[in-house]
C-alpha cells in the first residue's frame, strides 16, 4: 500500500504532470492533495482540470490551502479589492477570472484537515498549515507548535504550505512536509511531493524531487499576459523558479516596510507599484549581483 501526497501545485500543470505520472510509473494509485491547487501561474483551468480527472479515476483525498481560502473570502466579500496591473493582488484576480463555478463549489466543500486510515496501517492527519489553520505553519520553532501537535489523535502528521520539505519529530508526534510540487523553494529547479510506503505495519515516507519543464512553465507567465496583470509579483515568480531561493512573503514584507516608512502606513492590499519595484531591486537584483 503506498500513497502519494502533493502539496502547493500553485497552478503548476506542468509539474503536477510529471509527478503524477512518476507516481503511477511506481504503482501508486492513491493520491492526498494538501490544497493550494492554483494561484502564482498561468492556466489555471488545466490544473483544475486534471485535479478532477484524479478525483474520477484514483482513490484521492484533498483537503483546502489557503489560497482556497483566499477564492472563497474573494467570492462572499462581492469580488472587490482585487485589480489588474498590480502585483499585490493582479496574480489573484487572473487565477479568479479562470476559476469556474465548479471549482469555487470543490473549494468551498473541502476541510481542512483529514484523518486517513488505510488498512491496518497508522491513521494518520493531513492538512495544509496546520490541522486547525490553513495558513499556520508546522516547523519546529513555532511557539505553538507542542499545542497544536498534543491535540491531534495520530502519530503523523503531513503537512504543507512553507514549500520546503522537512521531517521532525516532537514528543512522539511525527511532521512530514510533502513540499511544493509547483513553487518549491530550495529544491535545485525540481518538482517535490511525498510517497507514503508501506513497510510492514507502519508508514515509511520518500521525499520525492523530480525535474520538469521550468522554462516552459516561465513562458507561460508571458505568452498568458499573467506578467502584465502582476508585473513585479512575476518578477518574483520568475526568480522563484529558476532559484528556488526568494519567496513572494519576503518582497511583499520589503514593499510594505518601505512603503510604511515613506508614507506612515501600509495596508495590504494598498502597496503601489513603486514600492514594489524598490523591493524587486533591492532584494532580488542585489543578490543575483552577489552570487
Amino acid at each position: 500500500m503506498d500513497l502519494a501526497v502533493l502539496s502547493d501545485i500553485h497552478g503548476n500543470y506542468i509539474a503536477l504532470e510529471k509527478c503524477v505520472e512518476y507516481a503511477l510509473s511506481r504503482e501508486v494509485k492513491t493520491f492526498a492533495f494538501l490544497g493550494d491547487y492554483v494561484g502564482e501561474l498561468a492556466y489555471p483551468e488545466k490544473t483544475m482540470k486534471m485535479i478532477f480527472e484524479m478525483a474520477e479515476k484514483y482513490n484521492c483525498y484533498f483537503i483546502r490551502g489557503n489560497k482556497e481560502d483566499y477564492w472563497i473570502d474573494y467570492y462572499n466579500n462581492g469580488e472587490l479589492g482585487w485589480k489588474n496591473k498590480d502585483s499585490t493582488t493582479g496574480s489573484l484576480l487572473y487565477t479568479y477570472q479562470h476559476l469556474v463555478e465548479k471549482d469555487l463549489d470543490f473549494f468551498k466543500g473541502l476541510p481542512i484537515s483529514r484523518k486517513i486510515s488505510l488498512k491496518n496501517l497508522p491513521s494518520f492527519t493531513i492538512c495544509h498549515g496546520s490541522p486547525y489553520a490553513a495558513n499556520q505553519k508546522l516547523v519546529p520553532d513555532n511557539d505553538r507548535i507542542l499545542e497544536t501537535l498534543n491535540a491531534v489523535d495520530t502519530s503523523i502528521i503531513v503537512c504543507g504550505h512553507t514549500h520546503i520539505q522537512t521531517k521532525f519529530e516532537i514528543n512522539g508526534k511525527t511532521v512530514l512536509n510533502a513540499g511544493s510540487v509547483g513553487v518549491p523553494l530550495f529544491s535545485n529547479r525540481k518538482s517535490q511531493f511525498l510517497i507514503l510506503h508501506q513497510a510492514g505495519k507502519q508508514w515509511e515516507e520518500e521525499f520525492i524531487s523530480i525535474e520538469y519543464d521550468v522554462e516552459k512553465v516561465i513562458e507561460e507567465l508571458h505568452t498568458s499576459g499573467l506578467n502584465k496583470h502582476a508585473p513585479y509579483w512575476c518578477i518574483v515568480t520568475e526568480n522563484l523558479l529558476r532559484n528556488g531561493n526568494i519567496p513572494h512573503s519576503t518582497v511583499l514584507k520589503r514593499a510594505m516596510a518601505l512603503c510604511k516608512a515613506e508614507t506612515g502606513k501600509c495596508i495590504w492590499p494598498d502597496i503601489p507599484e513603486m514600492y514594489w519595484r524598490q523591493a524587486v531591486e533591492e532584494i532580488l537584483v542585489s543578490r543575483q549581483m552577489n552570487v
